[in-house]
């Protein structure tokens, strides 16, 4: 069937069902770090075609206390024995750091809670989660409850929950209730289940209760899941006895921003997995918001210092390629090919070292690629839509070379044939070696033997060009003069060979800092028919080098 030309007859708007006019949460702004839960070992597990076994969820689990996760949702012990053997080990051969919080996700039955407590025997501290669904449809069409039904559900869970902490006293034990299909129920009604929770569990600021307000599936845009939350903190009972947990899912692809709001709006805590794995389209990104906030200065708490070992161990263990342009993490999140962007950032980093202020404020670039662990070889990349700063760029960072601007347009044109033939990008070492090509620094027609210069006899200003060169496998001596090195050269290879080169701009620079460094020299001439050619010369000597660079620029002939 194909799509319909009038969706409405079909589909009808959400709608939140209360009066938010007077919302407060658009003028707010996150000032620090909420309280993060990975549920990758959870809900991201349960989405997964081939669910991790007891060594992955171990690789996993491990990857998530490197990266600095405190509360970790560890399984759904009750559902399978897979599950609930990873609980045990983690107990059993005391795998869990003082200062990390496990958690296990059970429905509001009797069987599968009390299995659930039995997985968590012996743990230092543990948090047992319980939901069930409030929302009019899973009502109706999944399992045929009234509202009095769904209340009292969840106070039956919400009691054995209460029983079966008491019967393991030894276990420090926190509790989080979820009234899943949060964002498709009657606000008034998630609002009294929830209280009839707190009236069975009677939380206090010192011991609060975690009430997930989860998006289950997103039903409207995120402004709507902020109002929803906002409504919620403003009229549940004892705000400081319970910790506002969020839980985005992304079926519009707005889970993030619906993160976001929903922090400004009073969530405290957030749930989600490293990437967005999870059912349909995924849960929130940790990664993706951890890192929104520190671009804006805000400490996350959790380190991604070592983003490809990350990105390695996910994609290992959810055997799910993380998607290139992925926010931050991708292959190619720092990647520019286009040539107006190359040049902007090429610019943005010299003023950032001239600076030298410490601020990173570049162009296309939210982020330092070099706080996550990534060099900046792969920021410029070169393809047929790349220009010449792009190019210059690369050959600056891989070898240390300052392209003069002319030289730049000279050999953009000569790397945009290459692209243009072959339709792909072109690798660092592909470019070096078709500059090395087009300037002949591995030789060509005319070669250096040996040289020197002296004062003219006649002139103390001239210097004296005397060289052994060699064309095209025949050596001969030439000899020039001028006013220096350069010119003197020039006029050699000019006098010698009839080759009427002018010099039109000279340059040079160190390849690298210290004593030891290599120097490049750049030269620009003028042929006879007013054309123009470059040189380029590399050597450990600058006047050696800016010899070769004269010889470069006579191959170019």
């Amino acid at each position: 069937m194909p799509m319909l030309p009038n969706p409405e007859t079909k589909y009808r708007p959400f709608s939140l069902g209360v009066d938010m006019s007077d919302r407060t949460w658009p003028s707010k702004t996150i000032a620090k770090a909420p309280r993060w839960l990975s549920t990758d070992l959870r809900d991201g597990n349960q989405a997964l075609a081939d669910p991790m076994d007891v060594e992955k969820k171990m690789i996993f689990f491990n990857m998530l206390l490197k990266v600095g996760l405190k509360e970790i949702e560890v399984g759904f012990p009750s559902a399978g024995q897979t599950e609930f053997d990873f609980v045990r080990k983690l107990i059993e051969e005391n795998l869990i750091p003082d200062d990390v919080t496990i958690q296990v996700l059970t429905q509001s039955r009797e069987d599968l809670i009390k299995r659930s407590f039995e997985s968590l025997r012996g743990a230092k501290q543990a948090i047992v989660h319980l939901y069930n669904a409030t929302s009019p449809l899973f009502r109706r069409v999944v399992f045929g409850l009234d509202r009095a039904d769904v209340l009292a559900l969840a106070v039956k869970g919400a009691t054995l929950l209460r029983d079966e902490a008491a019967k393991q006293p030894d276990t420090d034990w926190s509790f989080e209730y979820s009234p899943e299909t949060f964002t498709a129920t009657e606000p008034e009604f998630a609002l009294e289940v929830c209280e009839a929770v707190i009236k069975v569990l009677q939380p206090t600021p010192q011991k609060p209760l975690i009430l997930n307000l989860p998006a289950t599936v997103e039903v409207a845009g995120p402004h709507t899941y902020a109002d929803q939350i906002e409504w919620f903190c403003r009229n549940v009972s004892c705000r400081d006895s319970v910790v506002i947990s969020l839980h985005p899912h992304n079926d519009r692809g707005t889970g993030t921003a619906a993160a976001e709001l929903g922090l400004l709006a009073g969530g405290d805590r957030i749930e989600g997995c490293l990437f967005g794995n999870g059912e349909r389209t995924g849960n929130v990104d940790l990664i993706t918001l951890g890192l929104n906030l520190y671009t804006q200065g805000i400490a996350p708490d959790l380190d991604f210092s070592n983003m490809r070992e990350i990105v390695r161990t996910v994609e290992h263990c959810n055997n799910i390629p993380v998607h290139p342009r992925h926010p931050y993490a991708g292959e190619l999140v720092f990647t520019a090919f286009s040539g107006s962007h190359q040049d902007a950032i090429r610019k943005g980093f010299a003023a950032h070292e001239q600076r030298n202020d410490g601020i990173w404020d570049m162009p296309y670039l939210p982020i330092d690629p070099a706080d996550l662990g990534e060099s900046y070889e792969a920021v410029i990349r070169v393809n047929s839509q790349s220009g010449k700063g792009g190019i210059a760029w690369i050959l600056e960072q891989a070898h240390g070379l300052k392209l003069p601007r002319r030289l730049q347009i000279d050999f953009s044109r000569k790397v945009q044939e290459i692209t243009d033939s072959t339709s792909r990008e072109l690798s660092s070492a592909e470019i070096w070696n078709a500059f090395q090509d087009a300037y002949h620094l591995n030789g060509g027609r005319y070669g250096l033997i040996a040289y020197e210069q002296a004062a003219a006899v006649h002139s103390g200003t001239q210097r004296t060009f005397v060289g052994r060169i060699v064309k095209e496998g025949v050596e001969a001596s030439v000899i020039g003069h001028g006013n220096g090195l350069i010119s003197s050269a020039i006029e050699a290879l000019n006098d010698h060979y009839g080759l009427e080169l002018e010099v039109m701009d000279y340059g040079q620079h160190a390849l690298t800092k210290g004593s030891l460094s290599q120097a490049v020299a750049y030269i620009e001439c003028k042929t006879s028919d007013d054309g123009r050619v470059f040189g380029i010369g590399i050597d450990d000597d600058i006047a050696t080098a800016s010899v070769k660079a004269v010889l470069s620029a006579a191959n170019s002939l």
